[in-house]
């Protein structure tokens, strides 16, 4: 199950470059995570700063 971004991103980019499949991109006005590539490893989610990446 992929995880979610929440709207509380600011868009600061720091999961982006966590991700190991490249599964996070930018989007409109804030970043998401495409649902098919996510492994659910979880790195993206400790990497965000305002805790906006939960599991869905």
């Amino acid at each position: 199950m992929a995880r979610k971004i929440s709207d509380a991103c600011v868009a600061c980019g720091a999961c982006e470059g966590t991700c190991p499949v490249g599964a996070i991109s930018m989007g409109d006005g804030k970043f998401e995570i495409d649902e098919a590539k996510c492994i659910d490893c979880g790195a993206c989610e400790g990497a965000c700063p305002t805790g906006a990446i939960s599991e869905a």
